[in-house]
Parts: C-alpha cells; structure tokens; sequence
C-alpha cells in the first residue's frame, strides 16, 4: 500500500465502505489511464468477473464522468453480474430494480403509505375539538387544518422504492435497472432526469437529489428499440460472446477444478456450436453450467457420449438439440486440434 493511501486511509478511520469508495474515486482518478483501467480489471477479477479491456474501460470512465452505463448483449454473456462485481469491488450496497412490462412510478420510485395516513387523518378527526379549540374564526380554523393537511404528503409518509432508495444511500450504492428493454416508453421518461442529474422531482415534496451520486448500470437484451433520450444519457457497452482466451479464462474463474485440456475442449467445441443457426445460442451462463455439470461426471476430456449426453445443458430447445446432434464428433474433433495447435 502507498504512503499517499495510508494517509488517506489514516485520516478517514471509521469509514469502510465510504473511504474505500473515496479512494477508489480519488486516487485511481490521479493515475494513468492505462494503469487505471488494469485496476479495474484486477478489482473485477478479484470478485470472480473476468473483464475485457472494453469492459474496464466503460466502468473506468463512468467512475470518472459519473454517467451510467447502459450494457446491451444477449441474455447470459454477464451484464448483470457486472453490476454485481462493481459493487462488491467497491464495498457498496448494490439495489436492483427489476424491469417489466407495466412497471410505473410506484413501484419504482415511491408511492404515498395509504394505510398511514389514513389512520393519521383517523387520530385527526377523533382530535378535531382540541385541534381547532383556539381558532375563533372560520379562518383561523382552516388555517389551523391546512397546517395539518400538509403532514400527510410529507417525507415521514412516503414508501420510498428503488430508485428513490438509491439516492438516498448517504455513501452511494450501485444502480441496477435491469432489463430495461421489457419496460415501456413512458418508464424511460421517468428514468431521464434520474440518469441525467441523479435527482427526481416528487410533486408534494419538490426536487430530491441524490447524497451521493449512485453508480448505476442499465442492462437491455434488446427486445426492443430503446429510445434516444435515455441512450444519450448513458455510456454505451455492448457485451457480446467472449473470444475463446478470455472465456477459458472465466470458466477457470468460476469453475476452478476443472484441467486445462477440458476447459479448453469444451470452450472450443461452445464456440463450434456458436457457428450453427440455432434459436438460442450458448452464452457464458450455459458455458459456466457445462463445466461445473462435466466436473461433477468426472469428465477429463470431451467424449462423443458425454457431449450427447449434457447438450441440454449448453442449449435450451430441442429443435436445437436436434441440429447439433450430428455435428457433435467433428466438432469435439475441431476442438481437440485446436488444443493441440492453438
């Protein structure tokens, strides 16, 4: 550890998650770039998410703007254990909101606790004669209830939702609004000023900005076109299948008991597969699955059987299953000369 962190640290005792954030935005912000990015990497890599350089690089520079990230790739290939990794990385609380078709303000910003001020309003009317003992003119009387009136659309009544959660964590917190692509239009509209200046504007209460600006990541698997006022607002990241290095390099990651010559059989023969017109292709979640599935077997190299045996595994249809079958040999053949040679 440098001088310059021991001091730091030093000077800000008591503060875990807080100072460890105050560093990481502080001090790898006076490194270079370069150097910079291969934190990140390490860091991510520490808590079990093997990054590429793109992918450091967009939480390097969204550390450094403070602008969202918004990950776009095909379900499995880890846009939301990115989340995940950052928040364990920087020691922080990571809220997640959970996008669908339908989902509105109250259940993703805040909505008012009916049932309280109900009971408030209860309490009032049973309390009106002594509320109202000293008012000696209709005037003062209602000056006196309006007093009252405005209680019940205070902060002390308001169910606070996730992303309202998120900015009021007084040491910052990961944002995740995952799977973006299944709300609507009129949810992405709720979302921008949100993106855009980390505050929102509640109507009873007036403009709520955020203690500490969350970091916040958006995924889409793109089912849908995503409108251009959100996507201005966010760095873009496509996260798409890994090349055959840096996958083997995951799967020796998450699945640490498998050999060399299996991770680097079933990795090769995964990306044959990836060649074929299937509905579904393997993404990294199904490659993950089929190592530790293999493991468990006590596999120690790809066999035609084996393969055949946990295809469902790696692929999600039977039409898929059905068009992979034949291919199977030739390509446990490929892979293994690509072992040799590669």
């Amino acid at each position: 550890m440098s001088p310059k962190r021991d001091l730091f640290f030093a000077r800000n005792a008591g503060r875990t998650s807080l100072k460890q954030d105050l560093w990481e935005r502080q001090f790898v912000a006076e490194q270079k770039p370069s150097t910079a990015i291969e934190a990140v990497e390490s860091g991510l890599a520490a808590q079990g998410y093997i990054a590429s350089r793109q992918i450091a690089t967009a939480v390097y520079l969204s550390q450094q703007i403070e602008k969202p990230i918004l990950v776009e790739g095909p379900a499995g290939v880890g846009k939301t254990e990115l989340a995940k990794a950052i928040a364990a990385w920087r020691g922080m609380k990571m809220i997640r909101l959970q996008c669908y078709e339908g989902l509105d303000e109250a259940k993703a910003l805040y909505e008012w606790k009916y049932a309280k001020q109900l009971l408030y309003t209860q309490i009032l009317k049973d309390k009106l004669g002594e509320v109202l003992g000293g008012a000696q003119t209709l005037h003062a009387a209602l000056d006196q209830l309006h007093d009252f009136g405005d209680v019940f659309f205070s902060k002390e009544f308001v169910e606070p939702r996730p992303l309202l959660q998120a900015l009021e964590q007084p040491g910052g917190c990961v944002l995740l609004i995952d799977e973006i692509d299944k709300s609507d239009a009129e949810f992405e509209s709720l979302l921008l000023e949100i993106l855009s200046d980390f505050q929102v504007t509640i109507p009873e209460l007036g403009t709520v900005s955020a203690v500490t600006p969350p970091t916040v990541i958006l995924t889409s698997n793109s089912e849908r076109d995503l409108g251009d006022a959100l996507k201005r607002r966010c760095l873009h990241l496509h996260i798409g299948f890994p090349e055959q290095r840096l996958e083997e390099r995951i799967v020796e990651s998450r699945v640490p008991g498998i050999s060399q010559t299996l991770r680097r059989q079933m990795v090769g023969f995964i990306h044959e597969i990836r060649s074929l017109d299937l509905k579904k292709l393997p993404s990294v979640s199904e490659t993950i699955d089929w190592a530790r599935v293999l493991v468990l077997l006590q596999a120690s190299e790809l066999d035609t059987e084996i393969v055949k045996d946990t295809l469902n595994v790696l692929l999600k249809y039977e039409a898929d299953i059905e068009a992979a079958q034949p291919q199977v040999t030739t390509f446990i053949a490929k892979a293994a000369r690509s072992n040799v040679f590669g």
